[in-house]
């Protein structure tokens, strides 16, 4: 593909990305993100290069440290960065590996101006926030357009306009289109229509409010995109186009979709890509996007013909953003096996021996997930013993796993009080214990086993059956890993290690010998699950619970 571009300069190196910018007003959770990525799925469907980063309004250096109730679930990169979990939906959409760059914070931005001026870089200049706060932000904003490895930098600029939070980095867009020729850059502006039902119809107001916002910041929006719970009639999208200065086939409208994935389909419809290709003068790509494996998935998410109900059992069931990925992992994995697959949640602090047949009877699948902390924590291991014992198809994931390796070593070892250090420092059967070099870590943020390391698969295991092939790689994010000192008995009574890191011996995998489907896994297999490649640990955790589901019903 020969893709043409006006080469620029700008802070004195040379960029030939062009650059989008979505923004967003009236209401956070409008679905910037899937918009960015649906926009970035149909260009790179036409034949373009394209990545897309996140700014993020927060103080915090990253979500590492944030509750999974604060900001939903912590994405890992395989670099090892802790990110936001749009940078999910991006890697899910185009099946492309995003970076520690496409994921920036104003307290990266922040922290790294400061550590600057106490270098002094600054020779004794007042900091400020124009221009040295701005001119951080435009410089991150421009860094991946530098590398030369993509045609179109998608910049989604989180929170709303008007909040105080987000001022610099609009200022910061403000300045680049000034930077940028005309046609290297375009602002996409998010907005609701909301609908009142006293009235019966859909308010502009609320969108004009919002691009006046942004006006009055120094950014004209090129294309609006209006969320919808009903169609936009062709008047409306008039009025909004000249009372927003925009076009009127720049008025997109964005009605609620059955599911993310019919998004590209919807904003092809609408001629999104088409409206952005001619804006920015791109050449060289396709006529048409080529959408068919994507038409096959969603054929085969809408059509399947086969049910099962998987049990979801954590400790942030309550916002299902906090399991974003498991969530999305199962959908690629039903729709691989023609399969619907129903979640049902169970917050793990109201599970017991008592209570655990009761609430998980019904169940084809049972998935214990990650998480931190002793909150939760006897719930998980009462939830694996009854998935054991039951021959229930069993998946574990990071701390999943570690229960799984605790409730084996209580029940089926008898080491009655087996624990983890982070559960019980002191305790004289640590199954889980931290790592050497991890004890005399003090900050919290940033300094567990992240990101992608090497495991290889023992031949014969269900894990190298799902994969197919005795070495891969996974992301991590954990600071407590399997004591190597109990493996022994572990494998002569049934538990293998089927997966283990060659560089230092640690467990990654575990698996059940005498079970239909018991594997755990210490990494985090659904970050690397998409719609093009879904995960085979999840491909195959939903194949064995289709089959439990027909053993069920052929005994009854």
């Amino acid at each position: 593909m020969n893709v043409t571009f006006a080469v620029h300069k700008t802070n004195s190196k040379l960029v030939a990305s062009k650059f989008i910018f979505v923004t967003g007003g009236v209401t956070s959770s409008l679905g910037k993100g899937i918009i960015s990525a649906s926009l970035a799925k149909l260009l790179q469907a036409r034949g373009f290069s394209v990545t897309i980063q996140k700014f993020d309004p927060y103080i915090n250096i990253d979500p590492g440290t944030l509750n999974p109730y604060e900001h939903g679930e912590c994405f890992v990169t395989d670099d090892g960065a802790e990110t936001d979990l749009d940078l999910g939906h991006y890697e899910r959409f185009l099946n492309t590996a995003t970076s520690q760059a496409n994921n920036v914070t104003t307290g990266k931005i922040y922290h790294h101006v400061i550590t600057q001026e106490r270098q002094g870089a600054y020779l004794g200049k007042t900091v400020q926030v124009v221009p040295h706060i701005t001119d951080e932000i435009k410089r991150r904003m421009l860094l991946l357009g530098e590398s030369g490895e993509f045609d179109v930098v998608i910049t989604e600029i989180g929170g709303c306009v008007g909040d105080i939070e987000s001022l610099p980095f609009i200022e910061s867009v403000r300045q680049l289109r000034w930077d940028l020729p005309p046609s290297d850059s375009l602002v996409i502006h998010l907005t609701l229509l909301p609908y009142l039902k006293a009235a019966g119809e859909l308010k502009t107001k609320p969108t004009q409010h919002s691009v006046k916002a942004l006006s009055e910041a120094g950014v004209q929006p090129d294309i609006l995109v209006c969320r919808s719970e009903y169609p936009i009639p062709m008047e409306m999208r008039k009025k909004i186009a000249l009372f927003c200065n925009v076009q009127i086939n720049s008025v997109i409208e964005s009605l609620d979709a059955e599911t993310i994935y019919d998004v590209p389909l919807l904003m092809k419809k609408e001629k999104l890509d088409e409206r952005v290709i001619k804006k920015l003068k791109l050449t060289g790509g396709t006529t048409d996007p080529d959408l068919d494996a994507w038409k096959e998935f969603l054929g085969r998410l809408k059509n399947p013909t086969e049910e099962v109900t998987i049990g979801l059992v954590g400790k942030y069931v309550e916002l299902p953003d906090a399991y974003k990925s498991i969530i999305e992992a199962f959908i690629h994995a039903g729709a691989q096996n023609e399969c619907k697959v129903k979640l049902k949640t169970f917050q793990s602090e109201h599970i017991d021996r008592e209570t655990v047949a009761s609430q998980l009877k019904n169940l084809d699948g049972i998935l214990v997930a990650p998480g931190f902390g002793q909150r939760g924590f006897d719930g998980k291991i009462e939830t694996i013993r009854y998935a054991r014992e039951n021959n229930i198809p069993f998946f574990g994931i990071c701390l999943g796993m570690q229960c799984a390796a605790i409730e084996f070593a209580r029940n089926v070892l008898n080491i009655k009080d087996a624990t983890s250090t982070e559960m019980e420092p002191e305790t004289k059967n640590p199954v889980i214990d931290m790592m050497e070099d991890q004890k005399e870590i003090t900050q919290m943020g940033g300094t567990m086993r992240l990101g992608a390391y090497v495991c290889e698969l023992k031949k014969g295991s269900k894990a190298f059956a799902a994969y197919g092939k005795p070495k891969i790689t996974e992301r991590h994010r954990h600071r407590y890993e399997f004591n190597n000192k109990y493996l022994k008995a572990f494998e002569e009574n049934g538990m293998i290690a089927s997966g283990i890191n060659p560089d230092t011996g640690l467990v990654e995998v575990i698996e059940l010998q005498n079970h239909p489907w018991f594997v755990a896994a210490q990494y985090h297999p659904e970050l690397k699950s998409t719609v093009q490649n879904p995960h085979p640990l999840f491909v195959k955790f939903v194949r064995a619970a289709i089959q439990y589901a027909k053993s069920k019903k052929n005994i009854a």
